[in-house]
């Protein structure tokens, strides 16, 4: 499926959207996309707080006697406790709540004060969780970060798709990526130097979270909203003005047009999660699910979660674990840039599938080693330990340019403006319930499945592969309110949604129950040679 220009409503075609990048959108989508450090902040600093003897001894003592115990029974269960998993993985609870409501506010007031909430959320969490006296003050603070991490991933993503050109939306929109992990690498480097502040360096960790969300919120400040957003809330002559100084020039008749032509559809849908579940949204909405769910079932999240407790159980010393999750973390930033500079060249699939391989063929020979290396009275040899952090390091690497940001891009990108809010929900949601099954049941998965574990989210590896080659379309340079004509021309998809001039009707959901009476026919009747011509 080739991913260029498509024919747009309005009977103009997406070759005919004009502007350039301008520094003020370059600047705006920075700002927005530092939403996604406190994401990333918080799946960096969690798993180096939780291998913290100070930490453990004050909430979790028996985790902190059991994993000193010389036992062979337990070199993969040191920390296998459901209360220290549930410190970790109630944020996502939360997280997967407050994206639902979420959605509202996004469609009714804006994705601008999304972000803001966000910050503010964050901030109250980080306060709370470096004070904490017990733990349920920990859990509470805990619950407040994953308030702001569910408005934070559910508005960001959708404002950096709408604000950048078609040419430049993946990179652009791989910015929020490119933030959380800078968020991870700065929270791994700041827990190996807060592990030897005794005994209070893990309050430092976790109150250091106020620092991105305090760029989010003030951020946020001074953001612009999106014109999407602002056309689809009736403001339609401000809306064009943004338009015109977010492309750099007056002449945005086309994308304009399409702008106000999908404002129109949007309006006429009163109940977005219900008309979600329409036929002609049938595509979207199983890669919204799909996506969210294969991302987690990666295994990244258990590594980057558990990153120093995990060294610490395959034998590393402590500084050595922690050291270990400040290079993979590196790994992390350096290999997302290699997405940003490649998603619009290359386009989405050739990431996906490319790094489907490098990822399956490192969790192989991970588990490889473990077996004949490790478990028992044997600790893993320094060299064999030197090489597990290398390929976990590629593994990494191969997540950190397709899965991890492509993950966040692809739904973002997909829907029409009536569910586009709705659609980014269901993404979060499922993505921050699948977080919370992973990062509650990763260490119990490590006790019981050994090196095991590596082998069962290789296999994962393969059933996502398989499904991006068959169902997922290149979406690579399609204006964002055009992506439907990407859905009818592929082999599967065209033949569960409708046809362009049925799809108006196909259980429109609009305020008096009518379809709607004025359809410009020209604007939506898209010939197949023509749009042939232009993909």
């Amino acid at each position: 499926m080739a991913g260029g220009g498509v024919v747009a409503a309005g009977g103009k075609s997406a070759h005919l959207y004009e502007g350039r990048t301008t520094l003020f959108v370059a600047i705006a989508c920075i700002v927005a996309a530092s939403g996604g450090l406190i994401f990333g902040y918080d799946l960096g600093i969690s798993g180096g707080v939780t291998s913290m003897d100070d930490f453990l001894i004050k909430f979790f003592p028996v985790v902190e006697r059991h994993k000193n115990q010389a036992t062979k029974d337990t070199d993969y269960c040191k920390y296998d406790n459901q209360r220290l998993t549930a410190f970790t993985s109630s944020l996502y609870l939360a997280a997967l709540v407050t994206s639902l409501g979420a959605s509202v506010i996004t469609r009714r007031y804006g994705r601008r004060p999304s972000i803001l909430l966000g910050g503010l959320s964050f901030l109250i969490g980080a306060i709370l969780n470096a004070a904490a006296a017990n733990i349920t003050m920990l859990i509470l603070g805990r619950i407040m970060l994953g308030v702001g991490v569910g408005f934070g991933n559910q508005a960001v993503p959708l404002y950096l798709s709408e604000m950048a050109p078609a040419k430049l939306r993946g990179a652009m929109n791989i910015m929020f990526q490119l933030a959380i992990t800078i968020g991870i690498l700065a929270a791994n480097v700041i827990n190996y130097g807060t592990a030897k502040l005794k005994p209070w360096g893990w309050r430092l960790s976790l109150g250091l979270a106020a620092v991105p969300a305090t760029i989010m919120f003030v951020g946020g400040l001074f953001l612009p909203e999106t014109p999407n957003s602002l056309v689809e809330r009736g403001h339609l002559e401000k809306g064009r003005r943004l338009l015109e100084k977010v492309r750099g020039i007056t002449r945005v008749d086309a994308e304009y047009e399409d702008l106000v032509e999908a404002s129109r559809k949007a309006n006429a849908v009163k109940h977005p999660f219900r008309n979600i579940l329409k036929k002609r949204n049938r595509p979207q909405l199983v890669m919204a699910t799909l996506i969210p769910f294969f991302q987690q079932f990666t295994g990244i999240n258990a590594i980057m979660f558990y990153a120093p407790v995990l060294f610490k159980t395959i034998g590393f010393g402590g500084d050595a674990s922690l050291y270990s999750a400040v290079i993979t973390g590196a790994v992390n930033v350096l290999a997302t840039l290699v997405s940003i500079f490649t998603v619009d060249k290359w386009g989405r699939r050739v990431l996906f599938l490319e790094a489907g391989v490098q990822m399956f063929l490192s969790q192989v020979v991970i588990a490889i080693i473990l077996a004949e290396k490790f478990g028992g009275s044997m600790q893993l040899p320094k060299g064999y330990a030197v090489f597990v952090v290398i390929v976990i390091c590629i593994y990494v690497a191969g997540f950190a340019w397709s899965w991890g940001p492509l993950g966040w891009l692809v739904p973002s990108e997909i829907f029409p403006l009536e569910t586009r809010s709705a659609g980014q929900s269901i993404t979060v949601a499922v993505n921050m319930l699948f977080t919370f099954v992973i990062a509650q049941a990763f260490l119990a998965m490590l006790c019981h499945f050994k090196y095991g574990i590596f082998l069962f989210f290789a296999g994962w590896v393969v059933i996502m592969s398989i499904f991006v080659y068959f169902f997922l379309p290149e979406t690579k340079n399609v204006p964002i309110e055009n992506m439907i004509y990407v859905w009818r021309k592929h082999w599967f998809w065209k033949q569960i949604i409708p046809p362009a001039d049925a799809s108006l009707y196909e259980g429109e959901d609009n305020s008096n129950g009518q379809f709607p009476t004025e359809v410009e026919n020209n604007s939506v009747q898209v010939s197949q040679l023509e749009f042939k011509e232009h993909v």
